[in-house]
This record gives C-alpha cells, sequence and structure tokens, in this order.
C-alpha cells in the first residue's frame, strides 16, 4: 500500500494492525512523520509499514503496490485529476485507488457560503453526483463509498471545539490565545450554520476501467 500525504500515520498503522497490510507512507512534514513512526512503534507494526519525509506531489512507489492512496489532500496533484494521474503511476494493473475528497451537500448559493466552508470559491468542489461522474470521466469505476453524515462530522468538529478551550485554560497568556479564543467564538455558528449544510465528506474506491 503507497498512501499520499499520509499525515500522523493513523490509517496506514491501523491497517497494518488490524489486516495485515504492509506499505509506505509519505509527507512533507517533519512533525507528522516522527508521529506517524511513533504511531507504527506503539501499534507493534514498525516492521510492516515505512514513513518517508517527503514531497507527495512527486512521489512514485518503486515498485507498483495493490492500494494506492491519497486521502484529503488532492492539492499534491492540483485537484483530483491530478492526484488520480499520480496515484495511478504506483498502481499495479488492476489495484484498487482510494480518494478522500469534500463535496457540495447541496448547490452553494454564494461567495460568502463557499468562503465559511474553507473553500477559496463554489468552483473548489463538486456536488457529489458530478464528482462521481468526474471519476468515471476519468476512466474509473467508483467500487465503494464511505461517506461522512452530520453526525460524524459534528462529532469531529465537536472534539476540536473542546481541544480548543481546554488550550486556552491551559494557556491563557500565550501569544496564539487571542486567536484561538476569536475561533472558538464564531466557529460553532460558522460550522452549524454554513459547514455542516453544505460540506460533505467521502472517501471513494476506485478501478480502472
Amino acid at each position: 500500500m503507497l498512501d499520499l500525504a499520509s499525515g500522523s500515520g493513523e490509517m496506514l498503522c491501523t491497517w497494518a494492525r488490524d489486516h495485515g497490510v504492509t506499505g509506505t507512507g509519505v509527507d512533507i512534514s517533519t512533525v507528522f512523520t516522527e508521529k506517524a513512526r511513533a504511531r507504527a512503534v506503539e501499534l507493534g507494526v514498525a516492521d510492516q509499514v515505512t514513513f518517508v519525509h517527503g514531497d507527495a506531489c512527486g512521489y512514485v512507489s518503486h515498485e507498483p503496490v495493490d492500494l494506492a492512496a491519497c486521502v484529503g489532500a488532492t492539492w499534491i496533484g492540483g485537484g483530483v485529476a491530478g492526484t488520480v494521474e499520480l496515484l495511478v503511476s504506483s498502481l499495479r494493473p488492476g489495484g484498487l485507488m482510494l480518494i478522500g475528497e469534500p463535496y457540495w451537500r447541496r448547490e452553494v448559493p454564494d461567495q460568502e457560503t463557499a468562503n465559511a466552508c474553507l473553500a477559496a470559491g463554489k468552483d473548489d468542489f463538486l456536488v457529489l453526483p458530478e464528482l462521481i461522474e468526474q471519476f468515471g470521466g476519468l476512466g474509473y469505476d467508483v467500487v465503494e463509498m464511505v461517506l461522512a453524515d452530520q453526525d460524524s462530522w459534528d462529532r469531529y468538529q465537536a472534539a476540536q471545539w473542546l481541544n480548543l478551550r481546554r488550550w486556552l485554560d491551559g494557556n491563557p497568556d500565550d501569544e496564539l490565545a487571542a486567536e484561538v479564543r476569536a475561533e472558538l467564538t464564531t466557529g460553532p455558528a460558522r460550522y452549524t450554520r454554513y459547514q455542516r449544510e453544505y460540506l460533505g465528506w467521502g472517501v471513494f474506491a476506485l478501478m480502472g476501467r
């Protein structure tokens, strides 16, 4: 398995533990790379996985892999199409590709809504049927997908608010305290007004036609 922009390595490490997967994760962050290596040791899979500190944008595996993934970082290929092209360079014929990508749950009415969903504009993402069609247009069948529902989004976001509050309580005089306070003050309302209603998230399993 190859995981590009692997972050803290949670997916690769847990799959190695639970399913016996072997593979490589690549991330440009030294912090994430060290966390991923530590996680591999913690889960007892350091002999199954390797984490490389490097730029995932042009990384190609030395040998073809059965599964090539990029979950939540299609910017490494300049978007979905470029990331698919990058991943297929490492994928064996008949292999499986995983793409994690946001999508619009419904049409975005204005620029304010797009910005509140952390997008530069409405064209940053597609609505779900158009995203599925894009995969098809690139020559891939969608053979499985897992979509976040609103409850899972809520759990993910609310956990971040709790972390921010705990950090503020422990670091009231930090130079970033005002910025963190502003985010905690405005973030929950912004999420419930915009992101919860408009922004979706999915992981899509693809096979070439």
